[in-house]
């Protein structure tokens, strides 16, 4: 058997899962960059659920010893997924879409192999790879919103709270921003500025990234702080688009989020799910200083000329301080809001120096699924009820 009918092989087995692979010029390069020939073959037929070494030792004829040497340094790649319960050590095949968007560049590495893999991906994401997910409103992600821009937050549901939500888990992480360092190490991409380390795991996720290498291990209180970090910058905070058991909180820029890529460059009608809050303005102490216009990722608010704005003065408490400053209105302009584009994130809110933005909950409550189970059943009905059109030409870069 040909090298070429070996990834062939793998590519024809990957589609088996919720996950497409188009056809496109970047596909079969994009393979071999990621796998060896040898490394194409064993995993080739190999279960996506959890299996023992001995179930899979029998199932390709193995020695067990040298299969589990070759799936633990697997594992350390990101192509395959390796869990400990006990005493038992289980692995399954990570899908294309957990390799190429996710695990390949979680440890940040910036070797050739990596940098080769980043710019077919980036490529390929813009070829097809992604289109996909705009067959469906429940994306990967959910916007959780900033809590203290929350106008009462005696309302904030329970997966929305980030108290909450981290006070639930149990196992914390941190490793490289997937999205942002692919554009990175790729010398066709523009670099970003913003903080990188900022990708948090939770539970069973969040250990498998800590025992491979592509991650470190930080406590409850390290998670607050990064994303305290991430608001002062101006990132959107995206959780598992579930309830119960949590695995991620991404922290996203528009310039690099394959959400944001999706909305801005694929033409998707959505970026991430939006949170059950949409930002509210008062026009009536906002000093049209443009910072909201700013931080926003979906370009959500605009100034406008407003009556009586021009030279207003606005007297705000400067928080962390004792005293009163007084704020010139110097453009006769005020933020306004186009409610179709707002996700709901906070962001604007965060910095606003008149705290004239706020958010509130929106009139009608969108529950996200239950648990990651319920999550992919109504995704892959999605998938299922509404074929792929991909689109040609559409890609300005």
């Amino acid at each position: 058997m040909s090298d070429q009918q070996i990834y062939r092989s793998l590519i024809d087995w990957l589609k088996q899962t919720w996950w497409g692979m188009p056809e496109a010029d970047e596909l079969m390069p994009l393979m071999m960059a990621t796998y060896t020939p040898e490394e194409a073959y064993l995993l080739t037929g190999m279960p996506f659920s959890g299996r023992n070494l001995e179930e899979l030792a029998e199932m390709k004829q193995m020695d067990p010893v040298e299969l589990r040497h070759q799936l633990d340094a697997l594992a350390k790649k990101g192509i395959v997924f390796r869990s400990v319960t006990g005493d038992t050590v289980r692995y399954s095949l990570n899908d294309s879409y957990f390799v190429f968007l996710r695990s390949a560049f979680w440890a940040g590495r910036t070797d050739e192999r990596s940098k080769a893999i980043a710019r077919l991906v980036n490529q390929y994401y813009y070829h097809g790879f992604y289109d996909q997910y705009d067959l469906t409103h429940l994306k990967g992600l959910r916007v959780l919103p900033i809590q203290e821009t929350i106008e009462h937050t005696h309302q904030i549901l329970p997966y929305e709270e980030v108290v909450k939500v981290l006070d639930s888990l149990d196992y914390f992480a941190v490793s490289t921003c997937p999205c942002r360092h692919r554009k990175n190490i790729d010398p066709d991409s523009p670099n970003c500025e913003y903080p990188i380390e900022v990708c948090l795991h939770f539970g069973r996720l969040g250990r498998y990234t800590v025992e491979n290498g592509l991650g470190h291990k930080i406590t409850r209180q390290e998670a607050h702080e990064i994303l305290r970090q991430c608001a002062e910058a101006g990132l959107v905070h995206g959780v598992s688009n579930w309830q119960e058991e949590v695995d991620t909180i991404c922290n996203c820029c528009r310039c690099c989020c394959m959400w944001f890529e999706a909305f801005y460059k694929l033409k998707h009608s959505m970026s991430l799910s939006p949170s059950n809050y949409l930002v509210r303005t008062n026009p009536e102490v906002c000093v049209g200083c443009g910072l909201c216009v700013k931080r926003c990722a979906m370009g959500a608010i605009q100034l406008e000329d407003f009556p009586g704005a021009k030279n207003r003065i606005s007297r705000v408490m400067v928080k962390n301080k004792n005293g009163v400053v007084e704020l010139k209105n110097k453009t006769g302009k005020v933020s306004v809001l186009n409610p179709d584009l707002c996700i709901g994130c906070g962001v604007c809110a965060y910095k606003c120096p008149t705290e004239s933005l706020v958010l509130e909950c929106r009139q009608v409550i969108a529950e996200p699924p239950k648990d990651v189970r319920e999550y992919g059943r109504l995704v892959a009905a999605d998938f299922t009820a509404k074929p792929v059109q991909l689109r040609e030409g559409n890609i300005k870069k």
